[in-house]
């Protein structure tokens, strides 16, 4: 029998609907239960200049850049195939990052947001493998978005401005240069003829695909999960609708500085706070300075953080008490694990205010379980969201049906994406014929002291390592570090880090003519090897260690258990000689100027 949502949580007030498209549910009438429009805050509001626009401004807004865009890129409202329709955003955090995703919905299109770390060489297999037809960026990121744009056969007339603020301007300005800006395309559109209304067939929202999010899946390569209409819609509900348990008060500001192109901002945060009538404080990354200075000045109610951004503000404890924090109601985390200690440490900056986590995955729209203030258990991921069923399923098969025994978690929801794009084989592998998602995570149901089940992941079965919320597949390190030839063999595990949740570390047997080689000559080689062709999240910042042999079974195959255990064992040892050497030190005293520069 399937584990679901605790008896105190309501179920939905109806079936996630099917024919509409996100920004129809979003900001249609109110039939759709979502906060009513005088009520609501503006949906994003800039945590630096202060912008925002009203809920009914956004509504206009979507409408007259769906017009321009309808006319730049020939493309009618109610014909062709949604793939063929889709637009890249490759830009900072924007308040108008979400507006740009919603214009191309209005289209029957898709929206394909992109990782800002990406190299060009990165987004150019990205833009191409969607076949992307055009793409907003920002002055920030216009150099590499021309370039790759360039190489996908993007035009450079299809390439548009998002307005992102600096310390040194309000917004883009280069659509002097060329470009032309998500403003001067509204303006445009406002003096276009109306767009015929969305003519959608029943169903045709659980199969249409409403975002291309690139993502590890729950294994192996990066891949482009298809993420439907209704697939949104039923997540949006079904968080909302477990809220509501203790949402009782007005709508309030929540903290947007999590990256919109991950499905924790963009799927969670953004449409969940917009349906219930919240809004978001946008910043374009977690500057601390800035950060405690939206809190303080906009009066932000619910934190959304990751677990490195809880430690940094704990590591700062005497700056962050300078700040005014009385206006934060609940502090949400996701991504990965706090330890006790931290999350500790935390609530000693925000006494008595809910300090919840939670589970999820892109492949489920982002959350599946999460926490609610009456009812925490410290580890605990919380409980599932209603209208999501669980299975554990041990090594053998077997359905686990009692408490305390791991097993896979298996998920089947209306918010279980539609599969992987061009990728009919880990589509296979990540859904059952019966539509439950093979979550590729060990974890526990355990009984909290009131009664109600609670998930705790124990193991990751799948081998993605979890950077700062990130994925990274280490096939893909791997693959790539057996390129060269200072490698013959490796194994890339995680390497646990306080701030980041896990690193990549790589253990190398060196190529035969190197074994006699200097080992920081050939670390420091290896290193540049890898930084030069990957993001920041997934460099070897856990370390290069060089064995003489990688543990192996009878056939083959590396044992991975055995290496993150070394990794682990490493990680404690580390600990222990820093204690040591703090407990031994005289007492230093550090002054830290926390500057907002762009260029820090």
């Amino acid at each position: 029998m399937p584990f679901t949502s605790p008896a105190y949580a309501p179920p939905l007030p109806f079936g996630p609907p099917d024919t509409v498209s996100v920004p129809e549910f979003l900001f249609g009438d109110e039939k759709y239960a979502r906060c009513p429009r005088a009520k609501s805050k503006p949906p994003f509001t800039c945590g630096i200049t202060g912008k925002s626009y009203s809920t009914a401004e956004v509504a206009e807004r979507i409408e007259f850049l769906a017009r321009a865009l309808a006319a730049e890129l020939g493309w009618p409202v109610n014909e062709g195939c949604e793939l063929d329709k889709v637009v890249g955003i490759f830009s900072f955090n924007s308040i108008d990052h979400l507006t740009a995703s919603w214009a191309v919905h209005r289209l029957s299109g898709v929206s394909n947001p992109v990782n800002v770390t990406y190299t060009t060489t990165q987004l150019v297999d990205q833009l191409t493998l969607v076949r992307c037809k055009a793409l907003f960026t920002c002055d920030a990121l216009l150099s590499r978005a021309l370039e790759a744009a360039d190489a996908a056969g993007i035009p450079r007339e299809h390439i548009y401005l998002l307005p992102v603020p600096s310390r040194n301007k309000s917004s883009s300005v280069a659509g002097d240069e060329g470009f032309k800006t998500v403003d001067q395309l509204i303006l445009e559109g406002s003096q276009l003829p109306p767009l015929p209304a969305l003519q959608w067939e029943k169903g045709q929202g659980a199969r249409q695909t409403a975002f291309l999010i690139p993502s590890s899946g729950t294994s192996g390569l990066p891949k482009n999960v298809k993420v439907s209409h209704r697939n949104v819609i039923a997540h949006t509900m079904q968080f909302a609708t477990f809220e509501s348990v203790y949402r009782k008060g007005d709508p309030e500001l929540g903290l947007g500085v999590l990256p919109q192109f991950h499905a924790y901002a963009l799927l969670c945060i953004a449409h969940v706070s917009v349906h219930r009538g919240d809004g978001v404080v946008v910043l374009q990354g977690f500057d601390l300075d800035d950060t405690l200075s939206a809190i303080q000045n906009l009066r932000i109610g619910t934190l959304w953080l990751v677990p490195s951004m809880v430690v940094a503000m704990t590591k700062s404890a005497p700056f962050v008490r300078k700040f005014d924090l009385s206006s934060v109601s609940a502090v949400m985390v996701g991504s990965s694990p706090l330890t006790r200690e931290t999350a500790s440490q935390f609530s000693e900056l925000l006494p008595g205010r809910p300090f919840l986590q939670g589970y999820g995955l892109t492949e489920v729209c982002c959350v599946a379980s999460f926490s609610t203030p009456a009812d925490t258990v410290f580890g605990s991921c919380g409980s599932f969201l209603p209208g999501l069923e669980g299975r554990l399923i041990d090594s053998d098969g077997r359905e686990i049906t009692e408490p305390n025994q791991p097993g896979e978690l298996l998920i089947r929801s209306p918010s279980v994406v539609l599969g992987y794009l061009g990728n009919e084989t880990a589509t296979k592998e990540m859904l059952t014929e019966d539509g439950w998602l093979r979550t590729g995570d060990l974890v526990e149901i355990r009984r909290s002291p009131k009664g109600h089940d609670h998930l705790f992941v124990v193991d990751r079965l799948k081998e993605l390592i979890k950077v700062r919320g990130m994925q990274v597949a280490p096939a893909e390190l791997e693959t790539f570090l057996l390129l060269s030839p200072m490698v013959a063999d490796v194994c890339v595990v995680p390497y646990p880090n306080e701030a980041a949740g896990e690193l990549p570390r790589a253990y190398i047997i060196r190529a035969e003519g190197l074994k006699g080689a200097e080992d920081e000559v050939t670390r420091r080689q290896l290193h540049d090897y890898v930084n030069d062709a990957f993001p920041e999240f997934k460099r070897l910042a856990g370390g290069i260690e060089f064995v003489d042999a990688l543990p192996k079974t009878p056939s083959g195959k590396t044992q991975r258990k055995v290496l993150k255990d070394r990794a682990r064992a490493a990680y404690e040892a580390s600990k222990k000689v820093v204690k040591k050497l703090q407990d031994t030190a005289p007492v230093v005293v550090q002054v830290f100027e926390f500057d907002s520069e762009e260029d820090e």
